[in-house]
């Protein structure tokens, strides 16, 4: 019982985080997603049918864990609003030994998600 309310919990807070990051692009989305569908599973079949069934997030968490991928177009627009927000932060920031730290997690995301799978595209 505990279990199950941890998991619900975990799940929640993973899934409240995933969702900001669809709009704060330092914060990726796709782990919390993850994460939250597999909390749900282990807890609570009522919040992952939710989950997958939401029309927004539940073809893409459904492609993701079936291994057909991340949309090309899904990535690109990831990627140009990432390093539009790195950039405008850059030139934001008064500090500038903040500037150098910005690349890190630009650098982290962009290789997550460029060695994230391609949905649709042909396997050689």
């Amino acid at each position: 019982m505990v279990t199950k309310l941890l998991l619900n919990i975990i799940g929640t807070i993973a899934l409240i985080l995933g969702v900001v990051g669809i709009f704060v692009p330092l914060l990726p989305t796709t782990p919390f997603l993850l994460l939250a569908s597999a909390c749900y599973v282990r807890s609570s079949a009522r919040m992952n049918n939710l989950l997958i069934g939401n029309r927004h997030l539940g073809p893409y968490l459904i492609a993701i864990q079936s291994g057909q991928g991340i949309p090309l177009r899904s990535k690109a627009v990831a990627l140009a609003m990432l390093w539009a927000s790195l950039a405008f932060s850059a030139w934001y920031v008064p500090l500038s030994w903040v500037r150098p730290l910005l690349l890190i997690p630009g650098i982290g995301v962009t290789w997550y998600l460029l060695r994230m799978k391609t949905a649709g595209k042909d396997e050689s």
